[in-house]
């Protein structure tokens, strides 16, 4: 078979980093240089480790190379997050190429205008737990593509919530939940009805109900601070659920990102 050649490779990698913004609506060089210069699994070696993922040198300077010949052709816009950080969202033009290869994109110039600084971290861990997870070989759900209904839970959700990111392999189903201590009373109250929904749904005999024919809950996965998940804990105890079943159902994955505000290399 005849080896491509360096536009043709370009052109093809063009057009994956223009799927990506499509699914994630605004990513960093680095996001790009890691889901895009590198080589995925076809399928997962073990359970998700929800850790973010690393960038290669190579990859993220293929990544700054890409990103600047797509802004020079005004296929992308590019922001500025409130760390400091450079963010890449579809421009109307880019969004016209992937319509015109069937994908129904639009662009993401509302994405790249003021946002805070907590709307800022929380996508962004959303968006690492996604790409290393779509690496590693799993389906994923974004935490955009939720937000447009593009999963399998739609606009109603499930049990009426959405989560910040789903990851599926076979018929297992991990529901990932990005979440800092502070959390106002009614969400709070909500998630705890939520999670009573959810608990009895995971341990029924027959299968789970919420969830489409075919598909079994694996986890609900908390990437929290520590102090989140000992409320937690402490509060579903005081509800009833004993320890065995907190530690069925739910994941906690405290510490393993940082909700304060640190300045990234774009």
């Amino acid at each position: 078979m005849k080896a491509k050649d360096g536009r043709a490779i370009a052109h093809d990698n063009e057009v994956r980093v223009l799927r990506a913004l499509h699914r994630f609506g605004w990513l960093r060089t680095r996001d790009l240089a890691a889901l895009v210069w590198q080589r995925w699994k076809a399928h997962p070696l073990s359970e998700p480790d929800f850790k973010p993922p690393a960038a290669s040198a190579s990859g993220l300077r293929m990544a700054q190379r890409t990103m600047l010949r797509l802004f020079k052709a005004r296929l992308v816009l590019r922001g500025q997050a409130p760390n400091g950080s450079v963010i890449y969202a579809l421009a109307e033009a880019g969004a016209r190429r992937l319509q015109r290869l069937g994908v129904p994109a639009t662009s993401g110039k509302d994405l790249v205008r003021s946002f805070s600084s907590a709307q800022f971290r929380h996508r962004s861990i959303a968006n690492d737990i996604a790409i290393g997870a779509i690496i590693a070989g799993l389906r994923v759900s974004t935490e955009r593509e939720i937000a447009q209904n593009r999963w399998l839970g739609g606009d109603a959700g499930i049990a009426g919530k959405k989560p910040d990111v789903l990851l599926r392999y076979g018929e297992q189903v991990w529901w990932v939940e990005v979440d800092k201590s502070r959390k106002n009373a009614r969400d709070y109250a909500q998630l705890l009805r939520w999670l009573a929904q959810v608990g009895a749904d995971m341990l029924r005999p027959v299968g789970p109900a919420l969830l489409d024919e075919g598909l079994r809950w694996a986890k609900v996965v908390f990437v929290c601070t520590p102090a989140f998940q000992a409320r937690l804990c402490r509060d579903l105890a005081t509800a009833g659920w004993k320890k065995n079943v907190i530690d069925s159902v739910i994941m906690f994955k405290p510490s393993l990102y940082s909700f304060e505000d640190i300045v990234f290399a774009s």
